[in-house]
């Protein structure tokens, strides 16, 4: 059996976010929907749960961190080009979300990133296939 990830994610405006993420080609899965969640489908083993701030204290004891001032997790994505790398920023910024930095060009890697609607850093990679198979 294949391991899966799902990751949790607070937000503030559930509807904005499904919106913002729904721009940048994200679906999601009905069965894990309502008012207070929903299950973003990355890939057939990766899933995001964007929670409201209320549902989200539901599975924690520890305060909610604020993404704009603190980092709680970097969530990194990997991609099969440098032009999908680029394009997904320039959606996610179209979108409403923003850069953090600039791209970072290391040759064999290539990776740029965005913040969501609120400020979760969602990195894209791309690693040339060479660099990836060697031991």
């Amino acid at each position: 059996m294949t391991t899966k990830i799902f990751v949790n994610l607070p937000v503030k405006d559930l509807n904005q976010s499904v919106e913002f993420f729904t721009k940048l080609g994200f679906s999601f899965n009905a069965q894990f929907t309502d008012e207070t969640a929903t299950c973003m489908i990355v890939s057939d083993d990766i899933f995001v749960m964007l929670l409201t701030h209320d549902k989200f204290k539901t599975f924690t004891p520890k305060e909610i961190c604020d993404a704009t001032k603190s980092t709680e997790v970097l969530v990194c994505l990997s991609s099969d080009s440098r032009e999908q790398v680029d394009e997904m920023v320039r959606k996610a910024v179209a979108a409403g979300g923003s850069t953090y930095n600039e791209p970072q060009d290391h040759g064999f890697m290539y990776a740029h990133g965005f913040q969501d609607l609120d400020s979760h850093i969602w990195e894209l990679v791309y690693m040339e296939p060479s660099a990836i198979n060697q031991g």
